[in-house]
């Protein structure tokens, strides 16, 4: 499992969300991010099958070629426990 973490402008954050609903990813987290420009981190917890797939689609929505397009990132995850049903691992997504 991994966390993929993406910095992006506020404008794309609607074709992004998009592109993720036709991966059939349900669930993220997006929240104000505070920098020189306005911007929004959005965090998904993705099986590792899914990674390649929702970096490109987090990448394509918001690359506008302006500077301050963002960045994307994934780090691992070794666990994730769902917590109103104590579900672990990719049960718990």
């Amino acid at each position: 499992m991994m966390l993929v973490t993406a910095i992006v402008k506020p404008f794309v954050l609607g074709d992004a969300r998009a592109g993720l609903d036709d991966l059939d990813v349900a669930g993220m987290t997006v929240s104000e991010a505070v920098g020189p420009v306005p911007a929004v981190r959005v965090e998904l917890l993705v099986e590792d099958d899914f990674v390649e797939k929702v970096v490109e689609t987090v990448t394509q929505a918001a690359r506008t070629g302006a500077v301050g397009d963002g960045r994307v990132w994934v780090v691992p995850v070794d666990t994730v426990v769902r917590v109103r049903t104590g579900e672990r691992g990719v049960d718990a997504l």
